[in-house]
């Protein structure tokens, strides 16, 4: 799985989804929660950048002192609400991004075919709804939301305004294909929109 997950991550800071430092992913595997370690260049992240965290965010075991990144909490909060989920991929696209600037609190696609790359879809004449949830740095305001809206969470993901995409699921393909999906509906809604 990890190794996996390193070459998808670096995949997708190819694509520009990683600038800077930014992003972070994460795989439950036995119970365990495994997560990118804050400040890595996801360009030459390899399968040692990954810590142990426990259901509180704090790293355990021998990465005690070493520092996850500072959104690991949301990360425990999908695992906790989804116990089926084994990985979860944070993006920065710029798709996304753009568009959860110009919606309230959801991004409706409809009519797209790649809509059926979400679970549970299976026809393009659906409205689909993603919820967009406002940039908050305090962690516990931000798991309170996802608490509150977790029946909006029907498709496997989610955007942070002017920040970035959460996605995942029960493995690392569906995950992607959530995470991806989401990435190409903003990209097309942004071209047809601008």
């Amino acid at each position: 799985m990890k190794e996996q997950l390193v070459e998808t991550i670096r995949l997708y800071n190819q694509k520009g989804w990683s600038p800077a430092t930014s992003t972070n992913y994460s795989y439950r595997e036995d119970d365990q929660i495994w997560v990118t370690r804050s400040g890595v260049d996801k360009a030459q992240i390899t399968l040692v950048d990954f810590i142990t965290v426990n259901q509180n965010a704090k790293s355990i075991d021998e990465f005690i002192g070493i520092k996850p990144s500072a959104e690991t909490q949301i990360h425990c909060d999908i695992y906790s609400l989804f116990p089926d989920v084994t990985v979860i991929l944070h993006g920065h696209g710029k798709y996304p991004v753009l568009a959860s600037s110009r919606f309230e609190h959801s991004i409706e696609f409809e009519g797209f075919e790649i809509q059926k790359g979400f679970i549970g879809q299976t026809t393009h004449e659906s409205k689909v709804r993603i919820p967009i949830f406002d940039n908050n740095q305090d962690m516990r305001f931000f798991s309170e939301q996802l608490e509150l809206r977790k029946d909006e969470l029907v498709n496997a993901c989610f955007v942070i305004r002017k920040h970035g995409t959460y996605a995942w699921g029960k493995n690392l393909v569906e995950a992607k294909r959530h995470l991806e999906t989401l990435d190409y509906l903003c990209e097309c809604w942004w071209e047809e929109n601008r």
